[in-house]
């Protein structure tokens, strides 16, 4: 289960050996403080994952967050709430920090723009869902580079916004 989580929410290339490792390790001992894991999860990891540019247990601690929360049901939830229920001419605009959150609201979006679902090669729709607007960014908008320098934060952001009907 920790190696599903850390591969599907961190995108943890490691997450087996790194689950793994946890579960021998809480064999012997516990494991108290996130300073331990770090140390347990660094163990598991072949050097050259090391000396990668970021932290390497970032996309565990990301992953446990992400399972923790429900972030991503609750992104899903919130957007399938929320549209049908603007007024016309009103945007929704989201700042995803996340691949995983991007590719859920891009569906979103995408969904609410096009519903149909009738097979592609059926002439005319005939499943009666009509769009409930339209993608106004169809690709993310990105911070420039004098954001990242200002706000190293806002690297991996992304902005994509939608306008009902």
């Amino acid at each position: 289960e920790l190696a599903r989580i850390f591969f599907e929410y961190g995108e943890e290339r490691w997450s087996r050996p790194i689950a793994k490792k946890i579960v021998t390790t809480r064999q012997t001992s516990p494991i108290n403080t996130t300073l331990e894991l770090v140390d347990v999860i660094k163990s598991a990891m072949p050097k050259k994952a090391l000396n990668e540019a970021q932290h390497p247990a970032k996309r565990v601690f990301q992953a446990i967050r992400i399972a923790v929360n429900q972030e991503l049901s609750q992104v899903s939830d919130i957007l399938s709430d929320i549209i049908p229920f603007m007024n016309p001419g009103g945007r929704i605009a989201v700042i995803t920090f996340h691949s995983l959150e991007d590719r859920i609201v891009k569906t979103a979006f995408a969904s609410a723009e096009n519903p149909c679902t009738c097979p592609p090669n059926f002439p005319v729709c005939v499943c009666g869902k009509k769009s409930l607007g339209k993608v106004l960014t169809k690709k993310p908008i990105i911070p420039s580079e004098d954001e990242m320098n200002t706000n190293p934060r806002a690297r991996s952001s992304k902005l994509r916004v939608f306008e009902v009907k």
